[in-house]
Formats: C-alpha cells, structure tokens, sequence
C-alpha cells in the first residue's frame, strides 16, 4: 500500500507536470496542504523533502516553495532501456495481442515495456503520464483517452515533448498533438460493414456507437455516409450513442422498446466493437429472439472470442498483433532518431454466421 508521503509526493508532482502548479509558480504551503490532505506536518515534510530532493520545486525563506524548473534539471543517462506504454484497458478485448506485439519486436534490442492502464478516464491517463516519468523512460506508445473529446492533459504532453521524450499514438490521435500514430481506417470501416448488410437486403439497421473515443465518431460517420449514398433508405437508420462511464442499460432498453414494441422493426444491428456485439447477441437471446434468424448483427475488431459466439460474429480484423509489432518497430526508430510514418490499416471484413441475407 502506497505510504502517504508517497501519495502527497505523487500528487503535487502530478499537478506540476500538468501545468496547474507553473513552472516559479508559489504552491500551498505546509499548513494548507497538511489540511488538503490530511496529514501531519512531518509527513507533508517528508513529501516536500522529496520533491526537493528531485529538483521540482524550491524554497525562499519567509516567501514560501515554489516550482522549479524542473524540465531543465541534469538528464541523467538512462540506465535502463524501458519504454512506456499506456493503454485504456490491458488485460481483456484485443490488448494482450497489441502488447504482445511490441513486446516480440522490442525485446530483441534489449527493451522492455512498462505497462500503465486508463481504463480510458483522463485523471488516471494523468497519473500514469506522472509515474512513467520517473522511470528512465526511453520511449512512450499511447492509446489516447476518451480521444474524441478535449485532450484534457494536453500540458503534460507538451511537457513530455519538452523533454525529447520520443512518443506515438496507437488506435487513435490526439488533433492537438502531431505524434506518429498507427490507427485503423475506422471511417472506412463504419462505411463497409453498413454497406455489407445493406448489399444483404437490409435496410432498417440500428447502429451502436461509443462517442467518446474517436474511433466510434468515426465507425458512425461511416455508418452515416453508407446511408447517404443510399437515399432511399436514409429515414430507416437510427443511432445509439453511448460513452465508456455509463450504463448500458439503457442502451438495451432502447433496443428491447425497437424490437418489441415500435413500428420500426430493424434487421440488423452495427456493434461498435465485438465486445458490444457479444453482449447484444446475448441481450437478443434473453428477450426471445435469435440471431440472425431475427435480426442479424455485426462487429468490429475480430475480438479472439467473436469466433466461439453463438452464432459466431461478423466482424471485420484489427490488426492486433500486426499494430504491436509495428508500434515496436516505430518507437525503435523514433529512440534512435531515424524517421517514421504513420500508417493507417484497410479493413477487412471476417464473414462467419451473424449475419443473413435477407430478401
């Protein structure tokens, strides 16, 4: 268990690489903190010590502590070749194989990884950013959080950056920041997987779409242009939005009231990931129905376990270990300052028994 000068240590430090505390900028002093978090005088001391100790902030008699220029501090040679890696989830869905990945390519120059997980909430995206900082790091691969909306730690980016910390993204972008990333074409793959079903016979389709990661802005806006080149059968789409905080079930009560109880009975269902399709097909199963024989479904990723779903999914393949190999290789080269491009993956979709066509 973390000791409380360590968490008070950790916390300030945090604050100061995000930029609330600004570099020269006067923190609490001893007596606000000790009631910000408290604690007793020796332990804020103890905390205080360290932080000094570690060049972030400094002392004038009478005045109080302040910031240090703490991005100036002596780089010290890095004794160990670790490179970071944060991402939104790690054990579970397609991440294991990204991780693997990049644990394949960099072992063999000697690296290892260091892990940290979001599970894609900004303040937790925070304190990984803080930890990893203290660690000799070499390199930095990213998952954004929560990338479809405001970078809310964009300052200790920018701080990270200062530091010649060479960084890329996976699976997503940050448009504040222009760092090398490796994602899917997920507009494209949107576009394909609703033109699939429509090519098939359907036409009333409902798409499920997490909005706060760019990847399901952009699976939806697929969705939506697939319609539109289909004017025909644009008024019998309909959308459900939903972000990584809530509850779902709300989600499934909307889709229990259109299967049972509207008039606008759909075909076939978009699942913004497989995970999502699993719990759908399952949710389908409860209240009495069957897939595909009653409305067919569709995911994206080609999660390990979408083959052993009954019916198992359509879906359309991430490349999983493939992006862990490449992310490997890139934050090689960016280590060694040879140059990179990004890279955006083509979809392509996995035909198995979820869906049907239908005349």
């Amino acid at each position: 268990m973390i000791k409380k000068y360590e968490f008070i240590k950790q916390d300030i430090c945090e604050q100061i690489i995000s930029g609330k505390y600004p570099i020269n900028g006067k923190i609490p002093t001893e007596t606000e903190l000790m009631n910000i978090y408290k604690v007793s005088r020796f332990t804020v001391r103890h905390a205080i010590g360290e932080l000094e100790n570690e060049n972030y902030i400094y002392r004038i008699q009478g005045r109080g502590m302040f910031v240090n220029d703490w991005k100036s501090k002596p780089k010290l040679p890095i004794k160990n070749k670790t490179i970071g890696l944060i991402t939104t989830h790690i054990a579970d869905y397609i991440f294991p194989n990204i991780i693997a990945g990049i644990d394949n390519y960099v072992s063999n120059f000697g690296y290892s990884i260091l892990i940290a997980n979001t599970q894609n909430n900004p303040d937790k995206e925070r304190k990984s950013l803080t930890n990893l900082l203290s660690n000799d790091l070499c390199g930095l691969i990213i998952e954004p959080t929560q990338s479809a909306l405001n970078n809310a730690n964009k300052n200790t980016y920018d701080n990270f950056k200062e530091l010649g910390i060479p960084m890329m993204f996976i699976n997503a972008t940050y448009k504040s920041l222009d760092f090398p990333y490796l994602i899917m074409d997920d507009e494209k793959v949107g576009k394909m997987i609703t033109n699939y079903l429509i090519e098939r016979g359907h036409k009333k389709i409902v798409g499920i779409f997490k909005v706060d990661d760019v990847q399901g802005v952009h699976r939806m806006n697929g969705y939506i242009n697939a319609y539109q080149e289909h004017s025909e059968i644009i008024n019998l789409s309909e959308i459900m939005m939903y972000q990584t905080e809530e509850n779902k079930v709300d989600v499934f009560k909307k889709i229990h009231t259109i299967l049972r109880e509207s008039h606008f009975k759909p075909t076939a269902i978009v699942c913004y990931n497989d995970q999502l399709a699993i719990q759908v097909i399952n949710f389908i199963n409860e209240i009495g129905l069957k897939v595909p024989d009653d409305i067919s479904v569709i995911g994206v990723d080609d999660y390990q376990f979408s083959v052993f779903s009954t019916p198992s999914i359509t879906t359309v393949r991430h490349p999983q270990e493939k992006m862990g190999y490449d992310a490997g290789r890139m934050i090689i080269d960016l280590i060694a300052k040879r140059s990179v491009s990004s890279k955006i993956y083509e979809p392509k979709i996995i035909e198995r028994e979820s869906v049907k066509t239908i005349g």
